[in-house]
């Protein structure tokens, strides 16, 4: 009798403390159902994370902690079904407090059998709300880090490509000068020269386009007012959207000022209105707005100019969406776009320090916002007075490649200029210290140990008196340069070229 009621004590005492054990735990939901789902038992946890008190919730069934549609859809029974059959039920997903609020929930049921028979469910509940959001977070920058990493690769091969291309496009326009002045009269030679020069035309353009996505394009950044810079073209977008299209604009005057270049701004916008235009063939409207935004945190934190361009038209699939900034992607029928113009914002928004954002819903429309950092009054210095020069002199002309060299010495003497040629910039030094020069016109990209900006610099040190002029087809060099020296782009025409040494800088 004695042992058997020390026994009796001994279990009384287990039951007890296992007993105050779940009801203390406030991390867990811990409770019990019967058969059916009602609740019999709830400890402090699952008044911490649900709402309820004991005496609300017990005697109640459990499927009120379920969303709507997941009672809608029995969820609730299928669990109990699935912990009864398969000896255990696990699972994620959305819960609902007393207060209405959802939270995500880790949810585990086990059957409690006594004799052979089912007396119950164990059921544990546990709020992972944060750990969601933050496994969340990590995908989408795993996500973002994988799709930077597209596009820096996609950009080094079409920076590469597009500067042999350049090279290629600028052998042949500096040698239709030539062939203008051996066309004489007749029309037919005329027509054929004008044809290639439209054609190259377009090539460059389209090298161009690549080229700023690649972020490899020299650009000229200037502060720019961008309700002024849009006003400014505002009737060259109303021509592209044609009747059918309404244009809308939402520019404060309180907009700041960003520093960018102009003509790649204005392309970027005449490639999303045009966009914006084709998602709506039966016409719609089309918003151009720009507004002052400071992002607080992320990498891309900061003070921005947030220019919107959204249209009413059909959307964009989600399973594309992804793709719209690769170069040569366009959801167009052939002969209907390149597939460079979503490219071209793309660069243009990075290159100038900011980012491009994309909202899209099929059938209620697209917005595209570029992100372009706020001027900063120390980050500008306004350009020295320009250099007069006549067209005369000599010009050492520094150039690697034969032809290119070829076609520039050609542009240049045209220009009533004396040239003299070399392939480097050693050799470069080494005319300067034997010969007198007045202006050095030299390519970015050359072999050996310094390259045409390290050039430049360095007759800066020797001949600050000496004017230099750069090019380039692509450099990542010219982001360098840029309100330092001139740059030319390559391929340029004998005007471009006048212009610039017109115009040059000390």
């Amino acid at each position: 009798m004695v042992q058997k009621a020390k026994q009796q004590r001994d279990l009384f005492e287990n039951e007890r403390s296992f007993r105050l054990l779940v009801e203390g735990v406030a991390d867990y939901a811990l409770y019990m159902l019967d058969p059916t789902g009602i609740i019999t038992s709830w400890n402090i946890g699952g008044e911490r994370i649900k709402g309820y008190a004991p005496g609300e919730i017990v005697g109640q069934h459990f499927s009120r902690f379920y969303t709507e549609t997941d009672r809608a859809n029995g969820r609730p029974a299928r669990a109990l079904r699935i912990a009864r059959e398969q000896g255990r039920y696990e699972e994620e997903g959305w819960r609902v407090r007393k207060d209405g609020t959802f939270f995500w929930a880790s949810v585990i049921i086990d059957p409690i059998y006594e004799g052979g028979n089912l007396v119950g469910f164990a059921k544990i509940t546990r709020d992972i709300t944060e750990r969601r959001e933050a496994q969340l977070k990590l995908e989408q920058m795993q996500k973002q880090l994988a799709e930077a990493q597209k596009l820096d690769a996609l950009g080094q091969l079409t920076g590469g490509v597009a500067h042999d291309f350049n090279n290629l496009l600028m052998i042949i326009s500096g040698s239709l000068h030539t062939l203008k002045r051996g066309a004489g009269n007749d029309p037919k030679l005329q027509r054929a020269v004008v044809a290639i020069e439209n054609a190259t035309r377009r090539g460059a353009a389209l090298t161009a386009q690549l080229l700023t996505f690649a972020r490899r394009q020299s650009v000229n950044p200037e502060p720019i007012d961008v309700g002024e810079r849009i006003e400014a073209i505002r009737q060259v977008l109303d021509t592209g959207v044609g009747s059918a299209v309404r244009l809308a604009f939402e520019v404060p005057h309180d907009t700041w000022t960003v520093i960018i270049d102009i003509a790649e701004f204005e392309t970027a916008l005449v490639n999303l209105v045009i966009n914006a235009r084709d998602a709506m063939p039966s016409g719609g409207t089309i918003t151009i707005s720009a507004h002052n935004r400071t992002l607080a945190e992320g990498p891309n934190a900061g003070d921005f100019v947030a220019i919107g361009i959204s249209d009413t038209g059909h959307g964009i699939a989600p399973d594309i969406v992804n793709k719209i900034f690769d170069p040569f992607f366009t959801t167009k029928p052939v002969g209907k776009g390149t597939g460079l113009g979503l490219s071209q914002v793309h660069g243009f928004a990075h290159q100038a320090g900011g980012t491009v954002q994309v909202e899209s819903e099929l059938g209620k429309g697209t917005t595209v916002t570029i992100l372009l950092p706020r001027r900063q009054a120390d980050r500008w210095v306004e350009e020295d007075d320009a250099l007069e020069l006549g067209s005369s002199g000599t010009v050492l002309l520094v150039e690697d490649n034969p032809d290119v060299a070829s076609v520039s010495r050609n542009l240049l003497e045209l220009l009533g200029f004396n040239v003299r040629r070399v392939a480097d910039a050693e050799a470069a030094l080494r005319e300067i210290e034997r010969n007198h020069i007045d202006l050095v016109f030299s390519d970015i990209v050359m072999p050996g140990r310094l390259d045409g900006l390290g050039l430049a610099r360095r007759l800066r040190e020797l001949r600050p008196d000496l004017p230099v002029l750069l090019a380039t087809g692509y450099s990542d060099a010219a982001v360098d340069a840029r309100g330092d020296f001139p740059i030319l782009r390559k391929p340029y025409e004998i005007h471009q070229l006048s212009k610039a040494i017109a115009t040059l800088r000390r």
